[in-house]
């Protein structure tokens, strides 16, 4: 069954993790939600995410944490977004993309996200070019024991974390129980 808009029918809660207490240090062992490189701080954001193996070619919104903390979701559902306080795709860190699983009327931008396999190919458009980044795990987590510091922890190099919600659409609570998250590397 698909369910509510996004991931619980609320914007604020849509993704699990505690964006605000990894950002104040407080949730995951001390991790900060990925910042951006002031080195870049003059590029443009990324426009656009493909994913040829899954059929996604979506423009991407800015997306910022919302006051409770938590990040805020896309504005539309063929849509996805990019956490525009956090890491540019391409600079070193995870930067994160999020998108829609479902909605009222049918499937989403990244409905089919969790059928992504190792060494799939991810590419964003971003000042004028398109990234690589090659796939290296899909993982689902509970919402409950979302592991915030794997997911928006510190990387050695340029990564990506295309995120959903996934698993069983819980109807008495009006959300759905899981995360899906996909971790990429640049290619």
């Amino acid at each position: 069954m698909l369910g509510a808009a996004g991931c619980d029918g609320q914007a604020a809660h849509w993704i699990a993790g505690d964006p605000a207490a990894a950002a104040s240090g407080q949730a995951g062992g001390g991790v900060s939600l990925p910042t951006g490189d002031p080195a870049r701080a003059g590029t443009a954001p990324p426009q656009r995410v493909r994913i040829p193996d899954i059929d996604v070619d979506a423009v991407l919104e800015q997306l910022h944490l919302l006051a409770d903390g938590s990040l805020a979701a896309p504005s539309g559902f063929t849509e996805a977004g990019w956490y525009a306080d956090g890491t540019r795709p391409g600079d070193t860190g995870p930067a994160v993309i999020a998108g829609h699983i479902d909605s009222t009327h049918g499937p989403a931008v990244f409905y089919r996200l969790d059928k992504l396999r190792a060494g799939a190919l991810v590419e964003v458009r971003q000042d004028g070019r398109w990234l690589t980044f090659r796939v290296t795990e899909v993982a689902r987590y509970p919402k409950n024991a979302f592991p915030t510091a794997r997911v928006y922890g510190p990387t050695p190099d340029p990564q990506l974390r295309l995120i959903t919600c996934g698993g069983v659409f819980d109807n008495a609570r009006g959300s759905y129980r899981d995360n899906v998250v996909v971790y990429a590397v640049a290619a």
